[in-house]
């Protein structure tokens, strides 16, 4: 408000008439406003009619589309789970691959290279379960005959004796299968496994059960139980993923299991007529279809990284590796 020495002292009132020019110069002033009111580009007053209201600079559109065509919002980052431990952030993209199976009687991966482009490394990793790329974990390493190879995972017989055993909680009702870790010992020697079996109590959370050729490299058996670090790698391999169906399995149930995955196996679906459905995975390795919806159909697998790769021709035989030509990328 002005000061009251900015403002005009109000006239003395006079008596007399008013003379008749100024009534109707005040008329024609008069007029003249109303003629520019309703003649407003937005055709209502200045402030009690009904405005169409625009957005602030850079702020989004709320309501229907307009002719002019649709704003689609960019999806929510995912975030990690609040009872996994954090990872780097970095961003990663989804990419895609298909591939036509074929059989195969063997029980290790066949195939040509991965179907996937490489992708730049990143610790993201928006479906980790407990164990994220990126953090290191401390824990103790023991040792244990793997005899034929096989374990929790059901992978089967095996002559990789560079394996090893994760502890129940890492475990993680098998999301640990076919991980592979980087094991490092208090003298800096360090050596790579894979996850092949479960350790359960008395093992405890990051305690890792290696075979007794693993437990070697690192130390004399006889020292039974030694301190280590150890981490998830994402390891160049030629190999691809293969695709086995439980025995027993049919069109009316079956267990489906990935095998020779490069990083942590996150989700598998099948497709259906309602679009792609979620199995169940099992502690022994295996995603189930109890009531046999999409056995026999296109396999979708999705990694830790959120990438997805796609799976056709794979007939429902039960216990035969059947190769593909698809593999994740590696970070």
């Amino acid at each position: 408000m002005a000061s009251s020495s900015h403002r005009r002292s109000r006239p003395e009132r006079r008596g007399g008439r008013v003379p008749v020019v100024t009534v109707v110069a005040v008329a024609a002033v008069a007029l003249v406003v109303s003629l520019v009111v309703a003649f407003r580009p937005d055709g209502g007053a200045a402030d009690g009619g009904a405005r169409a209201v625009e957005p602030a600079a850079g702020a989004p559109v709320s309501g229907s589309p307009t002719a002019s065509g649709t704003t689609v919002s960019p999806s929510p980052k995912p975030k990690p789970s609040s009872a996994s431990p954090s990872a780097t952030a970095g961003a990663t993209a989804t990419a895609r691959a298909t591939a036509k199976g074929s059989s195969g009687t063997s029980g290790t991966s066949g195939g040509s290279s991965a179907g996937s482009a490489a992708r730049a490394a990143s610790g993201t990793a928006p479906q980790a379960g407990r164990i994220r790329p990126g953090a290191a974990y401390q824990g103790v390493a023991t040792s244990y005959d793997i005899g034929n190879g096989d374990g929790a995972c059901s992978y089967g017989p095996t002559s990789d004796v560079m394996t090893a055993a994760m502890n129940t909680a890492d475990y993680e009702t098998s999301k640990a299968c076919g991980a592979y870790v980087l094991v490092r010992a208090g003298s800096g020697t360090s050596i790579t496994v894979r996850i092949t079996n479960e350790c359960p109590a008395p093992c405890e959370p990051g305690q890792l059960d290696l075979s007794r050729q693993a437990f070697a490299k690192l130390a004399p058996l006889s020292a039974g139980r030694i301190a280590i670090t150890w981490s998830l790698l994402s390891p160049a391999t030629s190999d691809t993923v293969s695709i086995r169906y439980k025995t027993g399995s049919s069109q009316y149930w079956c267990g489906i299991q990935a095998i020779g995955h490069r990083n942590p196996l996150a989700r598998l679906e099948v497709r259906t007529g309602a679009g792609w459905t979620r199995l169940a995975r099992t502690g022994y390795n295996y995603f189930l279809s109890e009531q046999g919806t999409g056995c026999g159909a296109a396999i979708r697998l999705t990694d830790i990284y959120g990438e997805r790769v796609t799976v056709e021709g794979i007939a429902v035989r039960a216990n035969v590796t059947q190769s593909t030509q698809v593999q994740f990328a590696r970070h």
